[in-house]
Formats: structure tokens, C-alpha cells, sequence
């Protein structure tokens, strides 16, 4: 979150006019949350989060021109300290958006969510929080397994070799969809000792955060959908 003020800044991606008005009325009439630019399109909207250098990012994931996922990867890969991006989309089963997870997006955001809901999800997103729905993305993953598995085999080590026993708990476990404090309460362990498992973990996955460790869990088969 920006340094100099509690108030979440917030960009909104969407060709729909319409869309981009109504996230901008539910955001802004939350006294810790605005709305600091709006873009309709992916190409708009990376020297936009640039110049105005926004903690949170409301990616619609199919848009014209540059769509949301080469957008979140622009800004991911150009960014020293990129924002948290939450896609936006109107299918959960849609597979852009398992693509835009990869891509480096931190969780996704259904547009028929309750006020309340995307809300929240800002401010979970911006406290460096993952937005992961399990069952969503076991669903998005299993349409990806013929793929991964005609894939097999053609690269090196998979970085999840490299983690202990405990720590394969863990991402498992993440993977589930539990938080630190469940996770502890599963494993009978502290929330600190989860606390540096994760940690661990995302180094030696080479993962920004949960979300990309789940990913990396699914792709490299360690975790199977289904």
C-alpha cells in the first residue's frame, strides 16, 4: 500500500463504460478506498498505472487491443514494484483468467459480486493478500491437465522438487485454499512457523505470492485437480 496514506488507490480496466462506472461508485464510497484513474483498454492502462502508481488494479480480463493478461504481464515484468492486480470478469470458469493468474494477477473478482464483496477483496488484495476461490481454480486447472501432461517431461527440475516435506504440507494446503491461521490449525503448529513456511515456500518457487505458488503446484503436477 502507498506510504504516505492509509487510502487505497485503485485503477479500473474495462471497455464498458458502464462496468467502470459502477466499480467506480462502489469504491469510492468507501471512506478508505478511490479511484485514482480509468483505462478502457490494456494499452491504456499501463502507462496509466505507471504515471499514477496505484496499489490495487481492478483488470477486466477480456478487453480490445491489449487484453488484461498481456496487460498484468507488461506490468508485472516492467514494474520494479507493480501493483496488486484483481482481475475482473464475468465467468469464473473462463479460462483467460487462469491465464491471467499466471500472468502474475494476485486473485479474480467475479463482476456480479455483492458491493460488499469487491470491497473486501481491494482490501485484501492491497494488504498483500491472495484472492484465490479453490474450487474455481481446481475447475480451471483440470481443463489445462491434457496439456500439462503432453508437456511432461520436456523441462528440467521443477522447482517444487526443492521443498522439504513440511513445506509440500503447506503448498498443499494453500492450494486447499486455507489461510495461515488453518494452516496452523491443521498442522498443529504455530501461525508464525506457517507464517515462515510460506515464506519458504514462495522463494524457492520463484512465486510472488500464494496465488503463483498454487499455480506452479498445478502445472507441475505436485497438486493434481479434480
Amino acid at each position: 500500500m502507498n506510504d504516505t496514506t492509509d487510502t487505497i488507490r485503485v485503477v479500473i480496466a474495462d471497455d464498458e463504460r458502464l462496468v467502470r462506472t459502477g466499480l467506480r461508485v462502489v469504491i469510492d464510497a468507501e471512506p478508505d478506498l478511490t479511484v485514482v484513474g480509468e483505462a478502457a483498454d490494456g494499452a491504456e492502462v499501463v502507462p496509466l498505472v505507471r504515471e499514477l502508481r496505484p496499489d490495487v488494479v481492478l483488470m477486466d480480463v477480456r478487453m480490445p487491443g491489449i487484453d488484461g493478461i498481456r496487460a498484468t504481464e507488461q506490468l508485472v515484468a516492467g514494474m520494479s514494484e507493480p501493483p496488486r492486480i484483481l482481475v475482473v470478469t464475468t465467468f469464473e470458469h473462463d479460462d483467460h483468467v487462469y491465464d491471467a493468474l499466471r500472468a502474475g494477477a494476485c486473485g479474480f473478482l467475479l463482476k456480479r459480486a455483492r458491493a460488499e464483496e469487491m470491497v473486501q477483496a481491494v482490501r485484501l488484495v492491497a494488504r498483500g493478500d491472495s484472492l484465490l476461490f479453490p474450487a474455481a481454480v481446481r475447475e480451471l486447472a483440470l481443463r489445462r491437465e491434457p496439456a500439462r501432461r503432453a508437456g511432461a517431461g520436456r523441462t528440467g527440475r521443477s522447482p517444487v522438487e526443492r521443498l522439504t516435506e513440511r513445506e509440500g504440507q503447506v503448498l498443499r494446503l494453500m492450494a486447499a485454499g486455507l489461510n495461515n491461521g488453518e494452516i496452523a490449525g491443521r498442522l498443529v503448529v504455530s501461525q508464525e512457523t506457517v507464517k515462515t513456511h510460506v515464506g519458504s515456500v514462495l522463494a524457492k518457487l520463484g512465486a510472488r505470492d500464494r496465488t503463483q505458488a498454487v499455480i506452479t503446484a498445478y502445472e507441475s503436477g505436485f497438486v493434481l485437480p479434480g
